[in-house]
């Protein structure tokens, strides 16, 4: 189905390896990654709120400002430089990826930090690590100031108060709170079939906006104890 992409809207986005095959093979095929998603963001205007690379796929959490199709040209690029990468250093050829990215935006008042904690725990959930702040390929690091921070912060993490020291102990608060499984289930069936992650509102939003009927979802709202 036609992918929605909306401009000033965060995007939770996710490419996987082809035939799931490892896309990292070391610590060098990281760090050129997130170079290149560093350098390419600022080229395009596409804000990076979170990502987390895995070692066959990528999520990120993306909003293209005043053109949506830049995020469709950082996601081809990004694809290219890594592709190149991986082949002249391994001596390989053929594709790395997945012909398609999967993508949904995210309703920011209702499911943007909630994404932002899937992204970030996707290591523990995997049990690769114990804690967020032990994977080095996320950027929760950046976020709680343990490394130069070149990450946007979205709406719904600047609200979590006034003060960034505030920001970060509510948000490891959040972070150590148990996922809804209904919120999990609603982000990945989101993903899978390209539909939207937000509430009914959101939904009817969107539909006035892009002109055509969406695939309708039941209300709901993550809660933050």
């Amino acid at each position: 189905m036609a992918r929605v992409v909306l401009p000033h809207v965060p995007h939770h986005v996710v490419q996987r390896g082809h035939n799931r095959e490892v896309v990292f093979a070391g610590s060098g095929n990281y760090r050129r990654y997130l170079e290149d998603l560093r350098e390419l963001s600022s080229t395009l205007d596409v804000r990076v709120y979170a990502y987390c690379l895995m070692t066959n796929h990528v999520h990120l959490l993306l909003g293209p400002e005043d053109e949506s199709a830049t995020m469709g040209r950082l996601m081809k690029a990004l694809a290219a430089r890594a592709t190149r990468y991986r082949n002249r250093l391994d001596g390989r050829s053929g594709t790395l990826w997945e012909g398609r990215y999967k993508s949904s935006p995210v309703q920011a008042e209702t499911y943007l930090l909630a994404c932002t904690r899937y992204i970030e725990l996707n290591p523990v959930r995997a049990r690769m690590v114990t804690a967020a702040g032990d994977y080095a390929w996320s950027s929760y690091r950046q976020r709680m100031g343990e490394e130069e921070r070149w990450i946007d912060f979205d709406s719904a993490y600047l609200d979590l108060a006034d003060n960034e020291t505030d920001r970060r102990r509510q948000y490891a608060v959040y972070m150590d709170q148990n996922e809804p499984e209904k919120e999990l289930s609603l982000m990945r069936e989101a993903l899978q079939r390209g539909q939207l992650t937000g509430n009914q509102r959101f939904v009817d939003e969107v539909e006035q906006i892009v002109g055509c009927r969406i695939e309708r979802r039941r209300p709901g709202r993550p809660k933050m104890a």
